[in-house]
């Protein structure tokens, strides 16, 4: 049996400094990636300041004055937008942070002053044919109490995608319910839309 030996060359000047800089460039990567991946389960599970917090630094969010979050998912026509106390028609879906879906309705006809302040001045960023998706902070939501016999909690931030078809008169969009309504049979007897 030959025992061979193999001679070592000298390490070159440089090579241990280099080895040293390219772990911690590593373990700073880890850790980029680490914190990266965890800011937002960090910020699904805090509280409603912790997901608004986060959510309001992504790019493409506006938080407006009153702490209403909404991201453009698709342009309107540009042609104006509806007013304080319009009527608009509208598919949208609301749900919690969770996924939990707690409302959804396609071509609905709704007055900017019967919902939540957040959602209505969500619907006025808008312009015909937009699409956006709104995040209501709880104190422009439901707030503390929540809204008993629903999933929506206290202190809850609810999340809507919305599409706005149209926005029309307040006085327009109820003769178009009540049109609505006769259509279906669900006028109450003696009562006849307006105008007629």
């Amino acid at each position: 049996m030959s025992i061979t030996t193999v001679p070592l060359r000298p390490i070159q000047k440089g090579t241990l400094t280099k080895l040293w800089i390219g772990v911690f460039v590593l373990l700073a990567a880890a850790a980029v990636f680490a914190w990266c991946s965890t800011a937002r389960p960090i910020a699904m599970n805090g509280t409603s300041e912790d997901f608004l917090s986060w959510n309001g630094g992504r790019s493409g969010v506006v938080t407006t004055e009153s702490g209403l979050q909404f991201e453009i998912l698709e342009e309107g026509d540009g042609a104006g937008s509806p007013g304080p106390g319009a009527g608009v028609i509208v598919d949208y879906e609301g749900r919690l942070l969770d996924g939990t879906v707690f409302d959804a309705a396609e071509q609905q006809p709704i007055t900017l002053d019967s919902v939540v302040p957040g959602w209505s001045e969500g619907i006025q960023q808008m312009s015909r044919g937009a699409r956006y998706r709104f995040w209501l902070p709880p104190a422009i939501g439901y707030g503390e109490n929540g809204r008993p016999g629903t999933p929506i909690g206290p202190d809850t931030v609810m999340v809507f995608d919305v599409e706005l078809f149209e926005f029309i008169s307040r006085e327009e969009l109820m003769q178009l319910q009540m049109q609505q309504m006769q259509q279906q049979g669900s006028l109450p007897e003696g009562m006849a839309p307006p105008g007629q």
